[in-house]
């Protein structure tokens, strides 16, 4: 009989504990706590069952007690404490160079990095034949980083505030600030023993320093200010005899997968939600890159009169709302980026609240030029 009471009690318990494992803190706790206090009151009221439920009830009341006293501690608490907010870099001047990266330098050693950042997020191959290694925190403080062969830093990139100088520039100063320091820059670059023109509507001012190639970025749609900046070391860019990479399988997936983490860390910026990678939608967008580099046409509507929403209808893709992005002739993903995010329609695309996935697609024509689509959709 005991045992059987004492089942009872248990099941009792589970009964009218459940609820304060499966609805909302706090306030249903409190009360699944009450209820179970009442029940249990009157289970010791009948006298078939107090003399064994004495002992029970005292323990019992008691551990009730000190559980809504904690409850109603934690929820004091809770009321006073901010939401946690991501916790910016603190940034120092650059010690050997003229600009820095979240405090890494060329020349900084991968170890160092590490005990930094942490392990890489992601490596892909770039267009100078080595690595952007991908570091970040939910796409706060994104920065991307090629090593050389030493493991030393000969490459940096970010589109976010991490950037310090030894002259005051930094993300958000003015394009007039930077020409003021750095005068108008350079109008070509020199590849093997070919000097090509430089665009004279670019967007960007790329200058030589401390043995480096730095491209500085400009927002135009936000007063022609500093958006991002891209460093990389001499070294490094003479070993890039063209200004096309090669076209390799590998670059096609880098270029995608990086275009991918910096549209999520300019999205950041913007205190917009985190897209996720989408492989069924990145098979449409590189279909289209493939079609549009192999005849020879840039247009977001093919040559057989399908748009974007055919494409991704004709490959079963459900959808509420979509859009598509396309760039060609860009040297990479940082430049294809940078140059939708100075086309007023594509930055809305890349801005869009509504969004919730986003696949890639690059290809390569002939000539190694590259192919840009970028598929959104909800």
């Amino acid at each position: 009989m005991r045992r059987l009471l004492l089942w009872t009690v248990v099941v009792l318990l589970l009964y009218f504990a459940w609820p304060i494992i499966t609805e909302p803190q706090h306030t249903k706790e409190q009360s699944a706590i009450e209820t179970l206090k009442t029940e249990i009151t009157n289970i010791k009221d009948n006298p078939e069952f107090s003399s064994i439920l004495d002992t029970i009830y005292t323990e019992f009341t008691l551990l009730i007690s000190k559980l809504t006293n904690t409850l109603q501690e934690s929820s004091e608490e809770e009321l006073l404490v901010e939401p946690t907010k991501p916790k910016k870099s603190e940034l120092a001047k650059p010690s050997n160079q003229t600009f820095a990266i979240n405090n890494i330098e060329i020349g900084t050693s991968k170890e160092e990095v590490e005990q930094k950042l942490g392990m890489a997020k992601r490596t892909t191959l770039n267009e100078y034949g080595t690595e952007w290694h991908a570091y970040h925190n939910n796409y706060q403080d994104f920065i991307m980083i090629s090593y050389n062969e030493d493991d030393s830093v000969n490459g940096i990139y970010t589109n976010q505030d991490l950037i310090s100088s030894t002259i005051g520039i930094q993300k958000g100063s003015s394009m007039e600030d930077v020409k003021n320091h750095l005068g108008e820059g350079l109008n070509e670059i020199k590849k093997g023993n070919v000097y090509f023109q430089l665009p004279e509507d670019k967007e960007y001012g790329l200058y030589t320093m401390d043995e480096s190639y730095i491209t500085i970025f400009y927002d135009k749609h936000s007063n022609n200010t500093v958006t991002s900046i891209q460093i990389i070391s001499k070294e490094l860019e003479h070993e890039k005899e063209t200004i096309y990479a090669p076209k390799s399988q590998q670059l096609v997936e880098g270029f995608e997968f990086q275009l991918f983490d910096i549209t999520n860390a300019t999205r950041v910026n913007h205190s917009l939600s985190i897209l996720k990678w989408d492989d069924h939608v990145r098979g449409t967008a590189r279909a289209h890159s493939e079609d549009m580099a192999l005849n020879q046409y840039f247009d977001h509507v093919s040559l057989d009169g399908q748009s974007p929403f055919d494409r991704m209808l004709e490959d079963d893709l459900v959808f509420t709302v979509a859009g598509e992005n396309l760039a060609a002739g860009q040297f990479s993903s940082i430049f294809a980026h940078e140059g939708l995010m100075n086309s007023l329609g594509h930055r809305e695309n890349i801005l869009k609240n509504e969004y919730e996935f986003l696949g890639i697609g690059v290809a390569f024509n002939s000539e190694s030029l590259p192919y840009y689509t970028e598929n959104f959709y909800r």
